[in-house]
């Protein structure tokens, strides 16, 4: 079992935004303080791996009874040597080298374990720096996972192969997010300064409208520190018109809006 493939690092990229129809021209929003270049940048690293992780979550359970089971194994070699070398003289070099050779083999097993928990430890880094810059429905929807991963991944209790497949858990979602069209319902304030429940439309994790009830609407791009929203009320019409068509009012056809591809 190569469990030395997951020493590679992973990361994440964010697959193509799904654009809605042609561009109306480039929305003035402000740069945002950082792109989410790296969400694009670890999912498509994390394509790379996530075969390798699917398989060895699979034969880490086998793989961990193997380890366990000749270590077991290991020790009582040694201690059959142990014995006869002490009922015999002659090979006592030979024996002694032996076991060695033994307790030798049953440390590199322990190391290879060890190299998984770090490793399980740097993507959970990566991972939790991400978190601010996903969008809310997601970061409520993956909320759970999230809190699954150990505060100190030196001191965390949990097993390699259940941290990775929490870690494969928040990806597999994230990657999810990223190749839909997601429809939510969320408070926003709007071009009058007041907050009101909009219809919010997010393209994967790169863009988002929302439309208010009474005409009022903006588009929202991902920071650093979270989602930046901007009101423009101009757009109300086309971001209504794609509410419609995805909660199936109205036939689908081509909807111009605004996007930032930066």
């Amino acid at each position: 079992m190569n469990f030395k493939a997951l020493r590679r690092k992973s990361s994440l990229a964010a697959l193509p935004l799904l654009l809605l129809g042609a561009a109306l021209g480039r929305a003035d929003t402000p740069a945002p303080a950082e792109s989410p270049e790296s969400v694009r940048a670890l999912l498509t690293k994390w394509s790379d791996t996530q075969q390798i992780l699917s398989k060895e979550r699979e034969e880490w359970k086998q793989g961990k009874e193997v380890l366990l089971s000749r270590i077991e194994l290991l020790k009582g070699e040694v201690a059959a040597l142990e014995a006869k070398s002490s009922g015999a003289s002659k090979g006592t070099q030979d024996i002694r080298h032996e076991r060695q050779q033994l307790l030798n083999e049953a440390e590199s097993l322990k190391g290879t374990s060890e190299d998984l928990a770090r490793l399980a430890g740097e993507m959970e880094g990566k991972i939790r720096s991400l978190q601010p810059q996903l969008p809310d429905p997601l970061k409520e929807k993956i909320g759970p996972l999230y809190s699954r991963m150990p505060a100190n991944s030196a001191s965390s209790a949990a097993s390699p192969a259940e941290r990775f497949q929490n870690i494969a858990g928040i990806l597999n979602e994230i990657n999810k997010f990223n190749g839909e069209i997601t429809v939510t319902s969320e408070i926003r304030t709007l071009s009058d300064g007041k907050p009101a429940e909009v219809r919010v439309v997010y393209v994967g994790l790169g863009q988002a409208y929302f439309v208010g009830s009474q005409g009022q609407a903006g588009i929202g791009r991902p920071a650093a520190t979270g989602w930046e929203w901007k009101t423009d009320d101009s757009i109300a019409p086309h971001v209504q018109e794609v509410v419609e068509m995805l909660q199936s009012k109205a036939k689908p056809k081509f909807v111009a809006l605004p996007v930032d591809l930066r």
